[in-house]
């Protein structure tokens, strides 16, 4: 019964969405969707896709596909979406390294973001959590940084693949402190949470999702959340910006098209967006994987990539990340 009045619900705000956009929106689509993203099935950005595009499908009567197209550092799913038909049922499911990170590396990218791109939405962000081993015996933020500074270069951290945004997080992050951290990378999070678990990585900087297993066996020290605020499902861990202030790190994902998508029809997926991620179950099941939504119009989306490009650009370039 629960489902069902959701499901009424869904219909009705589309139907009242529908009635004030032009025939063309109003149709759309007609055929089944597609989206694209570099992430590898089973990952966290594509669990949140498909809670998204799950909703999706009910308002549009459309099945929405997942084309997983990992690699690279998202040039594979960039080439995906270069070769894919123009048909405007396509679209792109960034997350915030494709559009910050690969640009910055990589000259020769098949789509230029400006030209080629037309932003459509913010699904939402993902800070970052610190964490130390329990051997590190350090419970606070400070506390690490003092032990660093004491041991320049000693202390290590894992994190993904240079290129990253946790990398990039633990760059700026070691920048702020005037600390010197050595990288230790890692294809994926559980394989660098096992040597942080052992005793042979320093320090760890992830998804918080990528922790809850940890934190609940209290395996690992919480220090610090790299968001501007504390989270509301983490009232008790501090945020970076507590001990060095303005600091804010926050992966993200966008919704985006291939230029040449009618600006109503962006309007209506922007609108519909919206609708889904308004849902109690979409915003209580995000929280779980601590994910926070957050609603921009399709200009402040674009407003929002350019200027986190602002700001990561002199990072990617201190670090010196080739591809």
């Amino acid at each position: 019964m629960k489902a069902q009045r959701g499901l009424g619900l869904l219909a009705a705000l589309t139907f009242a969405a529908l009635a004030s956009l032009p025939a063309q929106a109003q149709s759309w689509p007609n055929r089944p969707v597609k989206v694209i993203m570099a992430s590898a099935a089973g990952s966290a950005p594509d669990v949140i896709a498909r809670i998204v595009t799950d909703r999706l499908s009910q308002l549009w009567g459309q099945q929405v596909l997942i084309l997983n197209r990992p690699g690279a550092g998202g040039l594979i799913a960039q080439q995906a979406l270069a070769a894919s038909e123009r048909d405007n049922l396509t679209l792109y499911m960034p997350s915030s390294s494709s559009l910050v990170v690969l640009p910055e590396t990589n000259s020769k990218l098949p789509l230029d973001l400006q030209r080629d791109l037309v932003p459509i939405g913010l699904v939402g962000d993902q800070p970052f959590l610190i964490v130390a081993g329990n051997h590190m015996n350090v419970a606070t933020l400070p506390e690490l940084i003092a032990l660093a500074k004491q041991k320049p270069g000693e202390l290590t951290y894992a994190a993904n693949f240079r290129g990253s945004l946790p990398n990039m997080t633990a760059e700026m992050f070691a920048s702020a402190a005037g600390l010197q951290l050595t990288f230790v990378p890692y294809p994926g999070a559980p394989q660098g949470l096992q040597d942080v678990l052992g005793g042979r990585v320093s320090v760890m900087v992830e998804g918080i999702a990528a922790f809850t297993g940890a934190l609940q066996s209290n395996s690992v020290k919480p220090l610090a959340v790299t968001s501007p605020r504390r989270l509301p499902n983490y009232p008790n861990v501090p945020t970076v910006a507590e001990t060095l202030p303005g600091f804010d790190s926050r992966g993200w994902f966008v919704v985006m098209a291939l230029a040449g998508m009618p600006d109503e029809v962006v309007r209506k997926i922007n609108a519909d967006l919206r609708t889904a991620l308004d849902q109690p179950e979409v915003r209580s099941r995000f929280e779980t994987l601590a994910t926070y939504i957050r609603h921009l119009s399709p200009a402040e989306t674009g407003d929002f990539i350019r200027a986190e490009q602002a700001v990561w650009r002199p990072i990617v370039k201190k670090v010196g990340v080739v591809n």
